[in-house]
Parts: structure tokens; C-alpha cells; sequence
């Protein structure tokens, strides 16, 4: 990846000299004098440093998984032909403006100058034994797209339409995430609110909905992000800082990149695939980072069909469908023809229309026409918090808390998003689509979406959790949000810092202090145990001083009672057998009940609510949860039992490369309620499978002070020797330099000069 210093490339499609300095860490800093030159170079790095990602994103999006990995990619493919995914990146790029197309444009125009030169493939081609096609100018929507591909309520609604047929609707208000008692809520700042609970009567609509998909059979059944004013900082100066929480892919999904030209400066973290800085950067006079909303982008809709598929009912009549067919090519197989049927809520995703009644939905990731790329010229040139934001409207790809801060000494924050208007109860449930009733009646006007500035407490914090109070009068924003655990524990820790520095910031991101465990540990302090090991288990657990640190013997022993316990959960309450039902089977994965069941629990203990344990008491169940768990008194640390597990797409279809593929990762504390969220899922055992995949500490206006680390590296080549070199500083919970000053980086750095061909 890295090149000689001084080395020259001559490139077609270049209008003058572009410089490339890689850093000690691979880390390209690339200066040209116009933005085209500029984004021409980062698609041409984005393809020396991560060309199989961003090919693999943008081909998910296609439906052409399968062609590379056989019929294990078919369902995937089914799905994102049914969304019609190409046609709405096509859809965006006609109505992109002059400025973005011409970004996309010398962004493609850029990878393909690399893929014209290139004298080696990454090795995931050679395992597949394809190569490269050209990249399109869309195809970059389509990688971003694909980042943020069905995130959020899609699931929540799935689960609970699969889990009303267990435990009866009657129960549908607890099966969700726990609000940690009561919501903390982002706006305005350290406010607190219960939580709105659809009552019976609210959900008849949507459980009749529900009726018409049962057969005979199935009737019977995260992110951190916070910026401190300079009024509470020892420079004077505001600080913005942070970690985003996904899934721990090889490589990881971010790359950082430094990108200046004429118009703007800027340095962060980027996506491969895709030009600008959409998600985390600074430009010289504002600095940004984002945090998932969980704002509600997507309804599911129970349809009603004619015994042809042909038409559907919606309100006094009928309505034709629209039917067309595509073709999914598969590896090593048939082909398979994908029938898609779509009414005017959107297209089938579950269920057999012919059969009277199938699941259709409406995402604003597909529905409407999206302008987010419109905003990434803005951003880089936006000049205040305010201005940024300014910038943003129009941002719909997916939902986000954007937490700003700049020179000025203004700090903020946006949701960033474009959220239907429709009724509350649309969160919960499928709805039914033929009363007309829970249709969208336009959206939200941008003047509405939440903000705040310069909050008297001098900080802002955002953790996935609700944004903003669910009141009845005011617009819907969302059902389903994460615990307030980490933006709680997160805010402590500032109110605490009345002079905080970046090191500060960095100290906040490793943060493994546990503000759920106390109320597990009161309900095993209140329990008899005869059993000599279990007690010895509840003991551990009861003593301990509730951090989820890696030297931690009672974290391993509390991690394994709590997966118990919601074990226990999911038996008692007949909800064991819900990721078969046919409501979710067609969008897996995306449910798992132990996985739901873990984060309901402690909303479950704290209001001593039993209706899901088939008639047991909570002891009961924290016994026979010891009693499964017991073996975990071994003496185990933390660590040994949670170490980060890798995925690359590819380790499946090609086990034999499975350890290359997914490399031994660092043994880590944290679990998925503290703020290092290093979490874990029922399927994967305590292995930490999402967690932070990159941190970062602005320091406003002193920006050569400002440090940040990925999780793997910023090759995604297994041969390159920046390939996982920063893997061991992100666990340890260090960062490394970000370098912005131009002299600095010139004298550090290898430059290699990206130079016109002169033919």
C-alpha cells in the first residue's frame, strides 16, 4: 500500500498534481487544489486500501451476493431486490445536484484509475476467482447505503409481531429494550421521562392486522458521541469525542483519511466506497460526529390480496399490485427467479400474497427520494455548528444524533433524519395497510427535527438513547431506543470534570463501570441458595464492585448468570421458538429472542414483573439461572472469556481461509450496556462480536492535539503490514496522533505524487 518517498504515479482523469503522504500508520493525507482532483484521489486510496469492502458493499446492495458466494447469499439477495435498491441509488444520483455528481463522478473516476493500474488483487478475489468490475458513480450511494442497511425499528416491530403470538397481546408494552427506569432523555439535556405505553385499545387495530397473517400453526404462538463547551474544559477550548458501535467486520468499517483542496480541509473517518466525511471529521473551523437515533424509518404493513396476487385492498376497494420478476444468479446453482409483488405501502417481505394476506414494507431508506449526498460538499464547507447543521437538511439515508462543536466555542446538537409523519402506533406492530389509517401524511419539516445549542451544563452526550420526551402532542419519532445506561454513566463521568482534557475524553471511552448490574446483584443478595457452588457463584457476584473490567473474575461470572436468566426468560415464556415463526424467518437475521429477552430484563426485575416467567417468581428463576451458570466460577478474568471475534464476509463460504480471514482478536472488558460497549449475543457465547470500531477525541481549534484508532487498521490487504497494526492500541483504549498540520505531516510522512498523464 505504501510507496516509495517521492514516487510518481501518472493517472488518466487527473487535471493537475495531487500529493498522497501515507503516515507512520498508512493513513493517507492528500492535498490537491480542486475538490474534483480531491475526490478523484480519495476514490483512488479508498481503492488501494479497502477495494474488496466497498466492492463487496455496493454488490450486497445489487442482490449479486450470491454470485461471488453461492446459495448461502440468496436470501440476502432476495431481500434487496424486493427493496429495489439499485432503483433507488439510481433514483437519488438523477436528482443529485451538479456539485454531487461531480463529486461522484472523479470519486468513481478515481477507483478506476486504480483498478486500471492494478498488477494485484486483494486475495478475496483470488478465493472467488473473480475480479473487479468498473465503479459507477451510484455505486457509491449504494455502498453508503449499505451501512446503514434496515437498521433500527424494522426488527423490534419483527420481534414483537413474532412474540404477541406467545405471550399474547397483552404483553407486547414490556417486550422491549429497558429504559434504565426512566428515559434520559438528549434534548433538552438531563431530563427524564417515562416512557408512552400503547395501551390494548391502541393496538387492536395492529393485532387484527396480525390475525389475518397467522396460519393454524403460528395463532398458537450502539454508539457514544459528547462535546464539552470550553467553559468546563482546562484550555478554554470545546472537546468532541466519541466511539461508534458496530459490528467487529474484517476490516473494520472504517478507514481514516485526511482530504484537502481549495475549497475545504478536512480529516476523519471515512467509508470506503464513499467520497466526503458523512459521519465524523473536522474541517478547520467545526468538527462533527454521529450516533444512531433510532428514529423510526420503516412501517411493516399487513396487506390484503386477491387469490391472483393481482390486486390488494386498500379502504372501500381494490388497487393493482405491481409484479415483476428477477433473476438471482448463484455460484455453483440455478439460478433463482425472485418474484416481486408490491402494493403502493411497498413490496411483500414475509408472507404469500396468493394466500390472502402478506407483510409489505415502507422504508424511508427505499420509499422516497434521499438527498444525503447533497450534504457532504456543504458539511466540508460549513463554518459553524449552526451552519453544519444547515447543511445536513435533507440527510435521510439513515437516522442520526449529530453532536457538533467549533472554533467559536459553540457546541450542539441535530437528529439528523427525514422521519414520516404518521400515528404512534404504527412502532409498535405491523399495522394494517387496507384502512388507509396508518399511511404517511408527509414528514417531518427539517425546523422541527430536535436541536439544542450551548447547553447551560456546558455538555452534550448522546448513547442511543431517546432523543426527545414521547409526548402525545407532539410528532412521533420513535418506539424502540437503547437504555440510558451509557449516556447516564457518560454524563457522570463529565459533570465530574470541571476542567476535562482529550485525555479526559479517552479515559470516558474506556469506561467499564456497569450501572444495570446493581439490580441483579439485589435480587441474588435476596436469594436462599443451598447449593454450596451456586451460592459460592451468587457471592461473587453480590461482592462485586460491578465493573465489567478484563481482570474481572465476578464480570465473567455476572455475564454468565444474566445470559442464564434470560435463557430462563425465553423457556418460561414460550418464546423460545420465535425465530422460526413465519413472520421473521423471510428477514433473518435481525431477531433472536434471547438477545431481545437480555435487554428487557432489568425492566422486568425493577418493576418485579413475573407475567413472562409461566408462573415463577424472580428467585426462582435467579436459582435455576445459577444452577446453569455455576461452572463459571473457575477463576476465569473477564478477558480470557471475551475476546474480539472477527468477521469477514467471506470466512464462511471458505473455512480453510477462515483464520486468516478472521485473525485472533484482543481480549477486552466491557459488555453491552457500559460505555466500552463490547458486546456479546446468545448465538456467539461472551465472544465480543460489535463493539466501537473506532475513537476519536477532537481538540476545537488546537486540531494537531486531537488523537484517534480503528479498530483494525487502514489496510484491508491480510499481507499489509497497516492491515490490523492498530488492533492492540484500540483495545489497550489508546489513540494515535491525528495529524493536520501540512508541514508536519510532509516531514513524517511518504509521499507518493498522483501526477496527469500527458497522452
Amino acid at each position: 500500500m505504501s510507496s516509495d518517498p517521492g514516487s510518481t504515479v501518472h493517472l488518466a482523469g487527473l487535471t493537475d498534481d495531487v500529493e498522497v503522504h501515507r503516515d507512520e500508520w498508512g493513513i493517507p493525507h492528500v492535498r490537491a487544489r480542486s475538490s474534483d482532483d480531491a475526490f478523484f484521489a480519495q476514490g483512488y486510496v479508498h481503492a488501494q486500501d479497502r477495494l474488496f469492502q466497498m466492492d463487496a458493499a455496493r454488490r450486497k446492495m445489487e442482490g449479486r451476493w450470491a454470485e461471488w458466494v453461492g446459495p448461502t447469499g440468496v436470501p440476502a439477495d432476495t431481500l434487496a431486490r424486493r427493496l429495489g435498491v439499485v432503483a433507488a441509488c439510481r433514483r437519488d444520483l438523477d436528482v443529485a445536484n451538479d456539485e454531487t455528481e461531480a463529486m461522484l463522478t472523479a470519486y468513481a473516476a478515481g477507483v478506476n484509475a486504480h483498478l486500471a493500474g492494478l498488477d494485484r488483487l486483494p486475495m478475496e478475489y483470488g478465493l472467488l476467482g473473480v475480479e473487479p468490475e468498473a465503479w459507477e458513480p451510484w455505486h457509491s450511494i449504494a455502498a453508503m447505503r449499505q451501512r446503514g442497511y434496515l437498521m433500527g425499528s424494522v426488527w423490534f416491530k419483527l420481534w414483537r409481531a413474532a412474540a404477541v403470538r406467545a405471550v399474547g397481546p397483552d404483553q407486547v408494552g414490556v417486550l422491549r429494550y429497558d429504559d434504565g427506569g426512566s428515559d434520559r432523555l438528549c434534548i433538552p439535556p438531563g431530563a427524564d421521562a417515562e416512557r408512552w405505553v400503547a395501551s390494548l385499545e391502541d393496538l387492536a387495530p395492529a393485532l387484527e392486522a396480525m390475525a389475518a397473517l397467522a396460519d393454524a400453526d403460528a395463532t398458537g404462538g450502539g454508539s457514544n458521541n459528547w462535546a464539552v463547551s470550553g467553559a468546563r474544559t482546562a484550555s478554554g477550548r470545546p472537546l468532541l469525542a466519541g466511539d461508534p458501535h458496530r459490528a467487529f467486520d474484517m476490516p473494520g468499517m472504517y478507514t481514516q483519511a485526511h482530504l484537502a483542496c481549495d475549497d475545504f480541509d478536512a480529516i476523519g473517518l471515512t467509508v470506503p466506497g464513499v467520497p466526503g466525511f458523512p459521519h465524523f471529521a473536522h474541517n478547520g473551523s467545526v468538527a462533527w460526529s454521529v450516533t444512531h437515533a433510532f428514529a423510526d424509518l420503516h412501517d411493516l404493513y399487513v396487506d390484503l390480496f386477491s387469490p391472483d396476487a393481482g390486486q390488494y385492498r386498500f379502504r372501500d376497494g381494490w388497487r393493482s399490485t405491481s409484479v415483476r420478476t428477477e433473476r438471482v444468479l448463484v455460484a455453483g446453482a440455478d439460478p433463482v427467479d425472485v418474484q416481486v409483488v408490491e402494493t403502493h405501502h411497498g413490496p411483500v417481505v414475509a408472507g404469500d400474497p396468493a394466500q390472502g394476506a402478506a407483510l409489505t414494507l415502507r422504508s424511508m431508506q427505499f420509499a422516497e427520494t434521499d438527498r444525503s449526498f447533497d450534504c457532504l460538499l456543504p458539511m466540508l464547507r460549513s463554518r459553524t455548528a449552526a451552519g453544519l447543521f444547515e447543511a445536513c437538511e435533507g440527510w435521510g439515508l439513515i437516522d442520526h444524533n449529530l453532536v457538533a462543536a467549533d472554533t467559536s466555542g459553540s457546541i450542539g446538537h441535530l437528529v439528523r433524519a427525514v422521519v414520516p409523519r404518521r400515528p404512534r402506533i404504527n412502532g409498535w406492530l405491523p399495522v394494517p395497510g387496507w384502512t388507509g389509517e396508518h399511511d404517511w401524511d408527509g414528514m417531518i419539516p427539517f425546523e422541527a427535527m430536535p436541536r439544542t445549542f450551548d447547553p447551560p451544563r456546558g455538555y452534550l452526550a448522546t448513547a442511543n438513547n431517546r432523543v426527545v420526551a414521547d409526548s402525545a402532542d407532539g410528532d412521533y419519532l420513535m418506539t424502540d431506543c437503547h437504555p440510558s445506561y451509557r449516556a447516564r454513566r457518560v454524563e457522570d463521568r463529565l459533570s465530574e470534570l470541571p476542567q476535562a482534557t482529550a485525555e479526559d475524553m479517552r479515559a470516558i471511552s474506556s469506561d467499564v463501570q456497569s450501572l444495570s448490574a446493581p439490580l441483579f446483584q439485589r435480587v441474588l443478595a435476596a436469594v436462599d441458595v443451598p447449593d454450596p457452588r451456586c451460592a459460592e457463584l451468587r457471592d461473587l457476584v453480590v461482592d462485586w464492585d460491578a465493573r465489567m473490567a478484563a481482570d474481572s473474575v465476578a464480570a465473567t461470572a455476572y455475564t454468565a448468570f444474566r445470559w442464564a436468566l434470560a435463557g430462563v426468560l425465553t423457556e418460561r415464556s414460550g418464546l423460545s421458538g420465535v425465530a422460526g415463526d413465519p413472520v421473521v424467518v423471510p428477514m433473518q437475521p435481525g431477531v433472536d429472542a434471547g438477545n431481545q429477552l437480555w435487554w428487557a430484563l432489568p425492566g422486568l426485575v425493577r418493576a418485579d414483573d413475573t407475567s413472562l416467567l409461566g408462573g415463577w417468581t424472580w428467585a426462582q428463576a435467579a436459582v435455576e439461572a445459577l444452577r446453569r451458570a455455576v461452572d463459571a466460577v473457575d477463576g476465569a478474568p473477564w478477558a480470557e472469556r471475551h475476546p474480539v471475534a472477527f468477521t469477514h464476509p467471506l470466512a464462511g463460504a471458505f473455512p480453510a481461509e477462515a483464520g486468516r480471514l478472521n485473525p485472533p482478536g484482543a481480549h477486552v472488558g466491557g459488555d453491552n450496556e457500559t460505555v466500552l460497549a463490547n458486546g456479546c449475543y446468545s448465538s456467539t457465547g461472551t465472544r465480543a462480536v460489535y463493539g466501537a470500531v473506532a475513537r476519536y477525541v477532537f481538540d476545537v481549534g488546537a486540531w494537531d492535539d486531537s488523537s484517534w484508532v480503528v479498530l483494525t487498521g487502514a489496510s484491508g490487504d491480510p499481507d499489509d503490514p497497516h492491515y490490523l497494526d492498530q488492533h492492540r492500541i484500540w483495545a489497550a483504549g489508546e489513540t494515535v496522533p491525528m495529524r493536520y498540520d501540512w508541514t508536519a505531516i510532509a516531514a513524517a510522512a511518504q509521499l507518493t505524487l498522483l501526477r496527469p498523464t500527458t497522452d
